[in-house]
């Protein structure tokens, strides 16, 4: 009788397994990483930029950064610029959707106006640095196709390599290579490829902390741009988390009161 059953379950077994794609499982890998990172409602943190060109010369810009998290929809960003004097005041404020076209103004002080960005210029450089509009955006799951590529040891870590492609209109790039760390679920690494699918820039994390028992949160990230030679590093502090933000606290028109 044994024998029959193992017999049958044999000649079943092909029928009933389900051999996960790449992109499947690079789906599975993106929603996993959007999964662990939620339910934070909202956040505040401080964060100096630092600005090096070719040659090696640095300028940096104090921020102060707030993100609401939305239900159902992408985040929302505030970033305040407090200091060099000549950007003091400069207010951005970025309404991140799933699969419509992102929202975004700039409130520059030395005209008194809100500009928008519009949603096909989101590639041009974010005040100087080597971050895009694009990169300022929560990354949605929706925002992307994925394709696992393999798993790779990268800092130490052990990690997913996935590569996403922009589903969205008018991006920068062509697609991303994103290593997640198979610990926290966060990136430690992405490259990002330009509309001629060449190498452009490396957005390189490191120093993740757990906060709330929960969230993880780096102290660096570094966007090394290989194409000009230049980079940008942020240096994050001060992560703080349900400090009861509100949308009030995230409309375009509180953007020239913002001190």
């Amino acid at each position: 009788m044994m024998k029959r059953i193992f017999f049958l379950c044999v000649l079943l077994l092909p029928f009933g397994l389900h051999a996960e794609t790449p992109e499947e499982k690079g789906l599975a890998i993106a929603k996993e990483v959007n999964h662990r990172d939620s339910a934070w409602h909202d956040q505040q943190s401080t964060m100096r930029m630092v600005l090096k060109n070719r040659h090696g010369d640095e300028s940096s810009r104090e921020i102060r950064n707030r993100l609401l998290e939305v239900e159902g929809d992408g985040d929302k960003t505030l970033i305040i610029f407090d200091e060099p004097r000549d950007v003091k005041g400069t207010a951005f404020l970025s309404y991140t959707h799933a699969k419509v076209p992102d929202e975004q103004w700039l409130y520059l002080p030395a005209l008194k106006r809100v500009k928008r960005i519009s949603s096909n210029n989101k590639s041009g450089p974010f005040m100087g640095s080597e971050f895009s509009y694009e990169d300022i955006n929560s990354q949605e799951v929706d925002k992307y196709t994925y394709k696992y590529l393999r798993d790779e040891k990268v800092e130490g870590r052990d990690s997913f390599v996935n590569e996403n492609y922009p589903s969205y209109e008018y991006s920068g790039y062509t697609r991303m290579v994103v290593w997640i760390d198979k610990e926290y679920y966060q990136p430690v690494k992405i490259q990002y490829y330009d509309r001629k699918n060449e190498l452009l820039k490396t957005l390189s994390y490191a120093g993740y902390k757990q906060y709330a028992g929960r969230y993880w949160r780096p102290d660096i990230m570094e966007m090394v741009n290989h194409q000009n030679g230049k980079s940008t590093r942020l240096e994050w502090s001060n992560y703080r988390f349900k400090t009861g933000l509100t949308e009030r606290d995230f409309d375009r028109n509180t953007l020239k009161r913002i001190r």
